[in-house]
């Protein structure tokens, strides 16, 4: 420092110094990080908390190199620092929404309702991914789509989130169907629960699967649903080993019940519509012919027919017994 001020103008050996103070500071930052990493992670065994101990360790070290650096630039005692106006200022608008976000992020760290790697999905917005990072202020996402989403911690704590690796990665899904009225009922369910079994990423049996003071069958199982306008409705439930392929899984599932109701006498229902027509709607005359006679286009003597009903006269037109009724 003498050798400096001899040599050098002023204030500029002040800021080399304050330089080389701050350069000593970050390197010692990494050294301490390195050094107790791992002792912190064996302690604690939490990612997310690991990481957040080890950045205040950090920012720690590089706290107390700023201040050795103020101290010798002469800033440490000055009135503008000290000036209760200049702090509320800063406080307000800076400091406010950090502290906001510190707050929560201790929240989210204390009541673990994710942990770096899980697999969660956020409702309201639709995301659906891997916790990449947690900090005190946000929460980094790394999203099915090879997208990245950064929430506020404030934000993501007032939101609903579902959280697929929470203890139990095992993951229900259901599938639902409509077979008609005429197909057998008993065989479609015992089908669609062999066709679920066939797929590789479905759990086939086991012992059930307790959740709480639930229990469920490991194995798939498809139960009726209710009995609906256009047929029956069925309802496949089977659970898959891991979260991360669900639309694959549930795609493969009902690839395979379709394949296995079309070798038997199952069918599917679709909507159907009945026309039906009573004695107010008049008889029409059907006429098949080769067209290279003058005949009227079918349906010409039933618009005649609708025509003379409409203008309140009764009027119908016999069938033609060697053409056939409509």
């Amino acid at each position: 420092m003498e050798v400096l001020q001899d040599n050098v103008p002023f204030g500029v050996s002040e800021i080399i110094v304050a330089l080389v103070v701050v350069v000593i500071g970050w390197y010692l930052s990494n050294v301490v990080v390195r050094l107790t990493g791992r002792t912190v992670a064996r302690r604690i065994e939490r990612p997310s908390v690991t990481r957040t101990v080890l950045r205040g360790v950090r920012i720690s070290v590089l706290v107390m190199a700023f201040a050795v650096a103020a101290g010798v630039l002469g800033v440490g005692d000055t009135e503008l620092l000290l000036s209760v106006t200049v702090i509320s200022a800063v406080i307000a608008v800076v400091l406010a929404p950090l502290v906001s976000s510190f707050v929560t992020g201790i929240f989210v760290l204390a009541d673990r309702p994710y942990e770096i790697g899980d697999m969660i999905e956020i409702t309201d917005e639709g995301h659906t991914g891997f916790v990449e990072d947690i900090t005190i202020r946000y929460t980094k996402i790394f999203t099915l789509e090879n997208t990245f989403i950064v929430i506020p911690n404030s934000e993501i704590y007032t939101r609903d989130v579902i959280n697929y690796s929470a203890e139990d990665e095992r993951t229900r899904i259901s599938v639902e169907f409509e077979v008609t009225y005429e197909s057998d009922i008993e065989a479609a369910r015992r089908h669609a629960e062999r066709a679920a079994r066939s797929v590789d990423m479905v759990i086939g049996g086991g012992p059930d699967i307790r959740i709480g003071s639930a229990r469920y069958a490991a194995a798939p199982v498809c139960t009726i649903d209710s009995y609906a306008d256009n047929g029956i409705l069925l309802t496949l439930a089977f659970w898959v080993q891991h979260p991360y392929k669900q639309r694959i899984a549930r795609s493969q599932v009902q690839s395979a019940v379709r394949s296995r109701f079309a070798d038997l006498d199952i069918e599917f229902a679709y909507p159907h519509r009945h026309h039906v027509f009573d004695e107010t709607t008049g008889v029409a005359r059907v006429a098949v012919g080769d067209g290279d006679d003058d005949s009227p286009a079918p349906g010409y003597e039933h618009r005649n027919a609708h025509d003379a009903d409409r203008d309140g006269e009764a009027m119908q037109i016999d069938s033609d017994p060697e053409l056939g009724d409509s």
